[in-house]
């Protein structure tokens, strides 16, 4: 299934992929420069502890150049024409970049989650901001998965930024599936424990299933301890477009109305109040 197909099939995520397609479109023209991976034998114990890449103090990966980008992002789109209530928050964290000192070390180290920037926006200074890095780490996030053991890891937080999943990816393999966690920051992919709840790891915590129909093999995994769930694809289908997380919007709406709790970060903020039948979802 294509994009466009998806868009026509689910028209009231037409919105929101204009406005990201227009995002993308200007990152592509600032070009952010690509990171490059850090010594990853000098990171090996604190991978071993547990330690996300990112948050490495034996190997560093320089964030500031992506975070320059990230500024002149913001900038470029708060001087665009775009709808009136993205853009009075362009305009605002625009303001709010200009007045610090270092905008590009604020930006970079609050992305880690280690700055006491502060914005009234932090959710579109997370979209925007992760979309840049996204691109910035892709050689940093492949060159990583091809080093680390992900038998040493099995931990529920992202291995490069340290984010909660925000989806899930099962593959099939010669003895079954496995279960791939997908970061909605950095698009860092990495094996867990099929059966586990990955907000409160525990395995004594089953986890439930909400199928959702006709929604190209996308469901909604749940645990009955934590009431954490994870969106989850079967692995049918464009996997890109499936675990993009915005393009699945209305199972976070139907895991609302059923009481359940994403745990893990959006970049992509939605209405709380918004109903299932609005989004055109059905769960079985």
């Amino acid at each position: 299934m294509t994009r466009a197909d998806w868009l026509e099939r689910h028209a009231f995520l037409q919105p929101l992929a204009r406005l990201s397609a227009r995002i993308e479109e200007a990152v592509d023209r600032l070009a952010p420069p690509p990171a490059a991976p850090p010594a990853f034998d000098d990171y090996r114990d604190e991978y071993l502890a547990g330690v996300p890449l990112l948050s490495s103090v034996r190997a560093p990966v320089d964030l500031e150049p992506a975070a320059r980008t990230v500024v002149a992002l913001v900038l470029r789109l708060a001087a665009e024409p775009l709808p009136e209530e993205i853009a009075s928050k362009m305009r605002a964290l625009a303001a709010e970049l200009r007045d610090e000192r270092e905008p590009a070390a604020a930006v970079a180290h609050w992305l880690r989650g280690e700055s006491e920037f502060t914005t009234a926006s932090p959710g579109l200074l997370r979209w925007l901001g992760w979309t840049v890095l996204v691109r910035s780490l892709r050689p940093v996030v492949a060159a990583f998965a091809r080093w680390r053991d992900e038998e040493r890891w099995l931990r529920s937080s992202c291995p490069t930024c340290g984010a909660l999943p925000a989806m899930a990816l099962l593959v099939e393999e010669e003895h079954g599936r496995t279960r791939f966690l997908s970061c909605g920051c950095c698009a860092t992919r990495w094996r867990y424990r099929r059966g586990a709840c990955p907000f409160c790891e525990k395995e004594s915590h089953k986890l439930e299933v909400v199928s959702i129909e006709g929604e190209g093999g996308l469901r909604i995994d749940w645990c009955e301890g934590c009431r954490g769930y994870l969106k989850t694809s079967s692995g049918r289908g464009d996997q890109e477009l499936l675990l993009a997380d915005w393009t699945s919007l209305h199972l976070d709406v139907v895991a609302h109305d059923r009481g359940l709790e994403r745990k893990a970060a959006s970049l992509y903020e939605i209405d709380a109040g918004a109903r299932a039948d609005d989004a055109g979802a059905r769960a079985d």
